[in-house]
């Protein structure tokens, strides 16, 4: 025993890790994830953990969110942070690499995130997220905003989810309704009802209530409770040209998702940040609404014009995969297999390494996944290594020249001789 003081494995809270049984299930996730965004023609980037604090604060307030960096002994470089989302970054590396990329640039990335708040329910410190964007030069089609809350309703589907709903409005809307309410400034207002989610209409009435008349807090209220179609706002009686044309943007993104019943207008969606200026996207579990979005986005105009002098608006989606991951493992609904890749354990037999070894070589040539057993050992002890694994067979090489390789099904207990060079899974 070492003379060291022991150190108890507390985790950090905030900053999840999965059993290797659910880390395998998320990564099947990830992988159905990456190959639905190629699907449509979207290309992988990475960008580093780390940015300048000036790029991640470039747009919008969220110097409380940030995690900042500093080496033990200083440095002379600037002030680094942690990334809290991946559009930020994103802007910035089309920007720098603007001469080298193809526009329409269509590019995905799924990254760690950090973000400096108080851990909770579907809150987290460190998080998975999976970014889909557009960007190009001086104009996005609309075309786009209709494209990705498809491609990401086609992702949550596949997923095999609890109800869940796409909720989509438009920054327009919103701000040229307060405008034609006659509110000075329809940002703060904004911000305030994307507040919404969590502390509800009484909570948001009670932080307009010093802020605006009581008939402007009243209509604001009355928008952000209808839901459906844009008719139902042009019904509300209040006009302005930008009311008019995020009224239109939407109704025509809503038309294009007609045939998706789970992606609904509403008008209490405004996401908080200020670089969203037009389309606006945040989905929902139906039986879990307290839990925060499970993927949102939008379009913006100018973010990535923080870091060049080029029009480069864009339009993305995320999905907030850890969010979604925790939730359904904590409600029991995850189907978890085995805690291993392995397809078969290849079992040592005594004074058989060289046989054992060329066995499982040549099964991996044939592109199973193949574990050779550590250590001589009883055999009823290297299959109970297997069963625990969660490994479906176990091949028994020939103890001596002559005799066949054999290979038992351990969900069904048949043994049947095999050979490596042919074998199949479905020879049992």
């Amino acid at each position: 025993m070492s003379d060291q003081p022991v150190v108890r494995p507390v985790p950090v809270s905030g900053f999840p890790e999965w059993l290797p049984h659910v880390r395998m299930v998320e990564l099947r996730w990830l992988d159905g994830i990456r190959a639905a965004f190629e699907r449509y023609g979207f290309c992988s980037v990475e960008t580093p953990a780390v940015e300048r604090v000036e790029v991640l604060l470039a747009k919008g307030e969220t110097s409380n969110e940030v995690y900042t960096l500093g080496r033990a002994q200083g440095s002379e470089e600037g002030q680094l942070g942690l990334h809290f989302d991946l559009t930020v970054p994103f802007a910035r590396y089309a920007a720098q690499h603007f001469n080298e990329l193809v526009f329409p640039f269509k590019r995905y990335q799924v990254q760690r995130v950090w973000r400096g708040e108080r851990p909770q329910d579907g809150r987290f410190r460190e998080f998975t997220q999976c970014d889909i964007d557009v960007i190009n030069v001086d104009e996005v089609p609309l075309h786009f905003d209709a494209e990705l809350p498809r491609i990401i309703h086609e992702v949550l589907t596949s997923l095999d989810l609890p109800a869940w709903t796409i909720n989509v409005n438009n920054r327009k809307v919103l701000q040229g309704f307060y405008e034609g309410l006659g509110i000075a400034d329809p940002l703060d207002v904004i911000r305030a009802v994307d507040k919404i989610g969590k502390i509800g209409v009484d909570g948001v009435a009670d932080l307009l209530v010093d802020r605006l008349k009581p008939e402007q807090v009243e209509a604001v209220l009355e928008l952000a409770r209808l839901r459906g179609g844009v008719e139902a706002v042009r019904k509300l009686g209040i006009t302005s040209g930008l009311l008019e044309e995020g009224l239109e943007e939407l109704d025509f993104v809503l038309r294009e998702l007609s045939d998706l019943p789970e992606v609904v207008a509403d008008f209490s969606i405004a996401r908080g940040l200020d670089y969203y200026t037009g389309t606006v996207y945040e989905g929902n579990f139906v039986d879990w609404p307290e839990y925060g979005a499970i993927c949102s986005g939008g379009r913006y105009e100018n973010l990535a014009g923080s870091f060049i002098r080029r029009s480069l608006p864009g339009v993305g989606m995320s999905i907030g995969l850890t969010r979604i991951f925790a939730k359904v493992l904590s409600a029991g609904l995850l189907d978890t297999g085995p805690s291993t890749p392995t397809d078969v354990l290849v079992v040592l037999p005594k004074d058989g390494r060289q046989r054992a070894t060329g066995t499982a070589k040549a099964l991996r040539e044939r592109g199973f996944n193949v574990e050779l057993y550590h250590q001589e050992d009883k055999l009823a002890k290297q299959v109970r290594y297997a069963s625990r694994k969660g490994i479906p067979f176990v091949w028994f090489p020939p103890f001596e020249d002559g005799r066949p390789h054999e290979v038992k099904d351990l969900a069904t207990g048949v043994q049947t001789t095999a050979d490596p060079e042919t074998w199949s899974r479905g020879q049992g």
